[in-house]
């Protein structure tokens, strides 16, 4: 299966930095494909340069590492790509295309994999940064409440699907853990927001909940690596439904399903996640 890291993923990496990177002084940035900057090599490092890590958090699939003064550096690991630290006078891995070292000698280094982004941007320009100052809540956010969640609904009609993987409606959900979330909350990819009633609705804000915060305590899944090379315990075995078509469902053991949903494919059960909302009896 083609995956990408999604929040889980980008959550684990973002502690890992910031217990790693807080404090630590720029050196110097290499890029052997500077298509992946917002800006000239040359202008990148001349800026970045210098600067301290003051934190690094995420948001949705995006990586925040805020510096001091007034710059952070935005990164996205696109279609796939690993974030590796180093330690001091570590030999980088052969394959990375960007390098960032500290003053203290350590540093990381990213290997896309196909593309991705790392942008500075000043703090004033933030807010007008396109790719991130549109994302949407973000279910490890303190604001995603049942309540928050249920207004956002209200004002979409589209597939409940649709609208989880809509990065500008939820930030950092991805094909991967939405087969499971929809499965927890007994809701059909296809079903319209519309539809759903408040038990429903609350439902899903659970499902998103207990499957996204199941992945990040095992360590994000298990063919994704984190900051430290180390791949998480999030395994096949822990998915409900979720690329698992032929086998039983685990709750009423119907056959799960594979079937497409506009551009992407779903895992389902019929009996338990039937398009017009009434189970079946098995």
């Amino acid at each position: 299966m083609i995956t990408l890291p999604e929040l889980p993923e980008i959550t684990v990496i973002a502690r890992q930095m910031d217990k790693e990177l807080k404090g630590k002084r720029i050196a110097s940035i290499e890029d052997k494909q500077p298509k992946h900057l917002n800006m000239s090599l040359r202008d990148f490092a001349k800026k970045a340069k210098g600067k301290i890590v003051d934190c690094v958090s995420s948001k949705g699939k995006w990586l925040f590492m805020k510096l001091n003064p007034a710059y952070n550096i935005l990164i996205n690991l696109g279609m796939g790509a690993e974030i590796l630290y180093l330690k001091a006078n570590q030999k980088p891995p052969e394959n990375a295309q960007f390098k960032l070292i500290f003053t203290d000698k350590t540093g990381f280094t990213i290997h896309f994999w196909w593309f991705g982004y790392v942008h500075l941007v000043a703090e004033k320009d933030l807010a007008k940064h396109k790719l991130t100052s549109q994302l949407g809540i973000s279910p490890i956010e303190e604001s995603f409440t049942a309540s928050n969640f249920k207004k956002l609904l209200a004002s979409k009609k589209t597939g409940v699907k649709s609208f989880l993987l809509d990065q500008k409606n939820m930030a950092g959900i991805g094909n991967v853990y939405i087969q499971d979330i929809l499965f927890k909350a007994r809701l059909h990819p296809n079903r319209k927001t519309s539809t759903l009633s408040e038990k429903e609705i609350g439902d899903l804000h659970k499902a998103t909940l207990e499957v996204l915060n199941c992945s990040m305590k095992l360590g994000g899944a298990a063919f994704e690596v984190d900051f430290h090379g180390k791949k998480g315990r999030f395994t096949s075995g822990d998915f409900l439904v979720g690329y698992k078509p032929g086998k039983p469902c685990p709750e009423c053991h119907t056959i799960i399903e594979k079937i497409r949903t506009g551009s992407t494919a779903s895992y389902i059960c019929p009996n338990c996640q039937p398009e017009n909302g009434k189970r079946g009896d098995v």
